[in-house]
This record gives C-alpha cells, structure tokens and sequence, in this order.
C-alpha cells in the first residue's frame, strides 16, 4: 500500500506491507518520505522501516537529484518511478489518501470514482487551503496509473459520531442545511489513538481528551470509543492557537479588520491563517522547538498562551464528557516537548491530573505522578499507518 498526504508545498508517503487480513499493527513499514518545498527549495527525506534515512540520489533510484522547480506530479512520478525499480517493493495494489473533508456525506474510508472525486471537489470552500491539494495527486493518478485503486480516507469521518448539538450552529437554519456546521478534524489521529489506548489501559476507555499538538493542533473528546466533541469546527482554523494559525476568535475582530481596517477577505485569510498563532505572538517562529530553546519575553509569552490555550479547552471538553479518566498526548509538540505537556498538566490539577517529572523527560508512555487521579498519556500517533489499514480493508470488502 502506498499512503500519500499531499500539502500546498509537501507530498509526505508511506509504504506499507499489508497482509491479508492484517490488523493495524500487523502492518510492516517499508519506507516513509516526504517531499518538502515543491516549486522552491524542493528537498526530499526517505528513511526505511526501522528510522534509518536513506540515501536516495544514487545510480539505482529514480527519484535522483531533487531540484528546486520540482513540482507535486513530477515528485509523484519519481516515486512510481522508484517503487517500480525496486522489486521488492514493485508489487503495489492500492493507493490510500488522506483527504481532509468529507462534508456531511463522506463518513467512512472509500474507493474513489469520477462521482465521489466530482463530489469531493465540490467541497473545496469548506476547506480552500487543504481539500483541492489532497485531491490533485488522484487526479495525478488516474493518469499516470489509471488501474490502480485509489481509496479516499478523510480527517472527518471519526468526528460524525458527534451529536447534533456539537456540531450546531447557533445560525440560521437555512444555513445549517446548506452544511455550515461542525465538521472536527485530525480524525485520523484520533482514529488511531482511539485504537491504541486500550493496548495501554487494558478497556476501552470511558472518557478521554487526546491533544494532537503540532503545528496544527486540536483536542478531542472521546467517550467509549467514539468522538462527543472537538475543538476544530468549520474549518481546520477553529479552536486551539497552532504554529501560524490564529485559532478561535471573536468573529467581531474579524469584521473589523475587513470593515474598519480595510483588509480584504483574502488578506484576512492569510493573516489568520499563515501569520498569526505561535508566529504572530513571538514574532520569531512557529516550531516550538524553537521558542522553547530561546530567551526573548515573546517566546515565553506565546507558548504561556499556547498552554493557556490547550488548558482551558480541555477544561471544555471535560465538561462535555461529564469529567475525565484519561488525557492523551499526541503529534510533534505533545510527543517531544516535555515542558509544553508539563504546563498543561499541571494546569489540570483541578481535574485530578499531576506528574510523573522523570517520565515526562524520557518522554514515557505513561506519564502520570502516582498520586494522579487521571491516566497521562504519550502516544505517538500514526496517520499514514491508519490510512494503510483502512485502504486495506475497504479492498476486502
């Protein structure tokens, strides 16, 4: 299987054994790679099923020397071209892509046709940043392998579970039936955590908040198993203040800067969503690596409202459960940076929550002090593996 996640200047890939009838870990992990910055400073990093980077621009691999006007087909070519000079790896049955939204039709992993991709493509307003950039590498590739099966797996589809009232707007009807209501998102992270934790506690749990940290950063709330409740809505801008995204704001602030500042709606659009968060406050950078290695007041500043931030939303989301026994860590801020996850938990005291300080710096799986009401987790999530099992299993049947 290969598990492609295209970006407006990225194209990451896994590559996957996939057995039949192979549960989620079963899966064997060939390759993962990304293509970063496509149409600039295109470079590419390919490490092997074990962490070891691999040297790619040697005599027997096709993906040869990365240039700088190399664009998403061309990268995607490459890579065919790769995969099928290397026998061991020549034999790919399917594609699995991730595709941000799925509206309020889409709610399971499906195989893609010209009526589902019409269908989706029509969904590019609720996403405009992500939805046409996911779904240009299968227009790709109905051309350069026009056989393949290709199966759309969407960061939606674990939030519909939600009740009607988490997902509402308080507008006007009329608005509502024409799909503007809460969508959630990084569904295939929290798909993926949802199926790992039990391995750590033992059940299902009962009520649980994962926090996918990263540069783009949200919260879920889960209740046996299913999502009750999240931070993103709408849109992927909603919620949490992430590495250049504003988060939540009063929609008057954005009225005035159209109104009384005159920015227009694209201006807007950019400001919230590639100049603000974590970049905006600190003016030094959006990785939180970063900020946290520097001196300067603004760093400290934006990631005292970063923790702000999670902290109060989780106390959101706890309400929604009706309290909570787990709080789950997840993506490259809530996996690597200690300090961050310990902020946030010891601004969970209230919920019973406190730390395990030598767990948190090894960056354990259980972080939780033993006095701990609540379980603290470090779990590294998996996206491209939980595409691969869902393509997989939507090729069963």
């Amino acid at each position: 299987m290969l598990v492609l996640n295209s970006g407006s200047s990225s194209l990451k890939f896994g590559l996957f054994g996939a057995p039949e009838g192979a549960g989620l870990n079963d899966l064997s992990l060939r390759y993962r790679g990304h293509f970063a910055g496509l149409g600039s400073h295109a470079r590419l990093t390919l490490v092997d099923g074990r962490g070891q980077r691999q040297e790619y621009a040697g005599p027997r691999t096709p993906l040869g020397r990365i240039a700088a006007e190399l664009d998403h087909d061309a990268a995607l070519s490459r890579l065919l071209a790769w995969i099928e000079a290397h026998p061991e790896l020549a034999e790919l049955t399917a594609i699995g892509h991730r595709i941000v939204h799925g509206g309020s039709e889409f709610c399971a992993p499906l195989r893609l046709d010209t009526a589902v991709l019409a269908k989706l493509e029509a969904l590019v307003p609720l996403a405009p940043l992500h939805q046409s950039y996911g779904l240009a590498p299968v227009r790709a590739l109905e051309e350069m392998r026009p056989r393949l099966p290709q199966v759309a797996c969407f960061d939606t589809a674990f939030h519909a579970t939600q009740p009607a009232v988490a997902q509402t707007f308080p507008l006007p009807r009329r608005y509502t039936a024409s799909g503007m209501r809460r969508y959630g998102f990084h569904g295939l992270s929290y798909d993926y955590i949802n199926r790992m934790l039990p391995r750590w506690v033992g059940s299902v749990p009962g009520r649980t908040v994962v926090a996918h940290l990263g540069n783009g950063a949200s919260l879920c709330a889960i209740r046996d198993g299913e999502s009750v409740a999240s931070t993103m809505g709408f849109t992927a801008l909603e919620g949490l203040m992430m590495g250049t995204r504003s988060g939540s704001l009063d929609p008057g602030l954005v009225l005035h800067l159209i109104l009384q500042q005159g920015l227009t709606a694209e201006r807007v659009q950019h400001l919230l969503y590639k100049e603000s968060g974590l970049l905006g406050v600190s003016g030094i950078s959006s990785d939180m690596r970063e900020l946290l290695e520097s001196s300067a007041p603004q760093a400290a500043e934006a990631i005292e409202l970063f923790v702000y931030r999670v902290v109060r939303e989780i106390g959101s989301l706890a309400a929604a459960l009706g309290g909570l026994d787990h709080l789950v860590f997840t993506a490259g801020i809530g996996e690597r940076a200690a300090p961050v996850r310990a902020a946030v938990v010891e601004g969970c005291r209230w919920l019973g929550a406190t730390l395990d300080p030598h767990a948190n710096a090894a960056h354990a799986a259980s972080i939780a002090g033993a006095d701990s009401g609540i379980g603290v987790w470090v779990i590294p999530t998996d996206e491209e593996r939980m595409i691969a099992w869902h393509t997989a299993r939507n090729l069963a049947g």
